[in-house]
């Protein structure tokens, strides 16, 4: 079978029958072309004349173009896919990448907020506006139950229960999860749900025909507030609160996480409350807190301050 029949098949069968999201299936697919064109550039364009090392190849002249060992691995993992389909379909009878061996990546600290700065999004900071009390909801669900922004953007009203004091989440996979909030978070959903009730009552008397989204979250024009508002709504408040590198909802994420480690939280509630399915995600928080332990001796305990005189 011919480099490029192969392709579009995987793509036809990454799309139609995985039914990947849109942008994983371009990244896969291009990922792919461009080691086609590699073959290419070396006269291969059979499927059977691929060896190991065409990929070793492919891999080391990535390396040495700049690209960075996370890159590398992310595109061996689309090979890993497409080669894995071929054997399945009996396209190909041998496993070229079992002797594939990926760059090792450097472990890099999730970014997050220092606890002094996520406290001043419990500040009047807000309009006193309905998209404002939106805002701050927002802020302080991210901060408090460490959803992913997507997950809170598709977070309906079915899924809040202020009396059992939970939301339920569904996460990556359709993976459903149960959140437990407190109460004080619980009284601003519930104060929220009844500006919501009076804003959908306002908008039918302008628009009798206006269905209200099932969605938590809506704006005063109520439309759905989806991922890329709840992402400016987070940069537009915490550029001024906070120094982190990067400002975005999933530093939220890493800021629950870590701020509950320090505190003495056990690393498996943490990993459920997140959703992660290996403990492996999870623990790259215990690298933070070690950090953060690291810093706070460094400015704290007298014999280092002597010793960086």
């Amino acid at each position: 079978m011919k480099i490029e029949e192969a392709i579009q098949r995987f793509a036809d069968y990454i799309a139609t029958e995985r039914r990947m999201a849109g942008g994983t299936v371009h990244y896969y697919v291009r990922s792919v072309e461009e080691f086609a064109a590699f073959l290419a550039s070396q006269d291969i364009v059979d499927l059977e004349e691929v060896a190991p090392h065409n990929i070793r190849q492919w891999q080391m002249s990535l390396i040495e173009s700049g690209h960075q060992p996370s890159t590398v691995n992310k595109i061996l993992s689309a090979l890993r896919a497409w080669f894995k389909y071929l054997r399945r379909q009996h396209y190909l009878d041998r496993d070229v990448m079992a002797n594939i061996v990926s760059p090792k990546e450097s472990m890099h600290l999730p970014i997050f907020f220092r606890e002094q700065e996520v406290e001043h999004i419990y500040d009047d900071i807000y309009p006193d506006t309905f998209d404002g009390q939106v805002d701050c909801l927002i802020l302080r669900m991210l901060y408090e139950t460490g959803v992913r922004r997507s997950e809170l953007a598709s977070l309906t009203l079915a899924n809040v229960d202020t009396s059992s004091l939970t939301i339920k989440v569904h996460g990556k996979r359709n993976k459903e999860r149960i959140i437990p909030i407190e109460n004080e978070l619980a009284h601003n959903i519930t104060r929220y749900l009844a500006l919501r009730q009076q804003m959908v009552a306002t908008l039918r008397t302008g628009n009798p025909e206006y269905q209200e989204p099932a969605n938590l979250f809506i704006n005063s024009n109520g439309k759905i507030v989806n991922d890329e508002k709840i992402y400016n709504i987070v940069k537009h408040y915490m550029q001024s609160l906070s120094q982190a590198e990067r400002i975005s909802p999933h530093v939220f994420r890493h800021s629950f996480a870590t701020h509950m480690l320090n505190e003495g939280a056990n690393i498996d509630a943490i990993k459920d409350l997140l959703g992660h399915s290996s403990l492996n995600s999870t623990e790259i928080y215990t690298h933070v807190t070690r950090e953060h332990l690291k810093e706070s001796y460094k400015h704290a305990h007298p014999r280092a301050q002597k010793n960086r005189r």
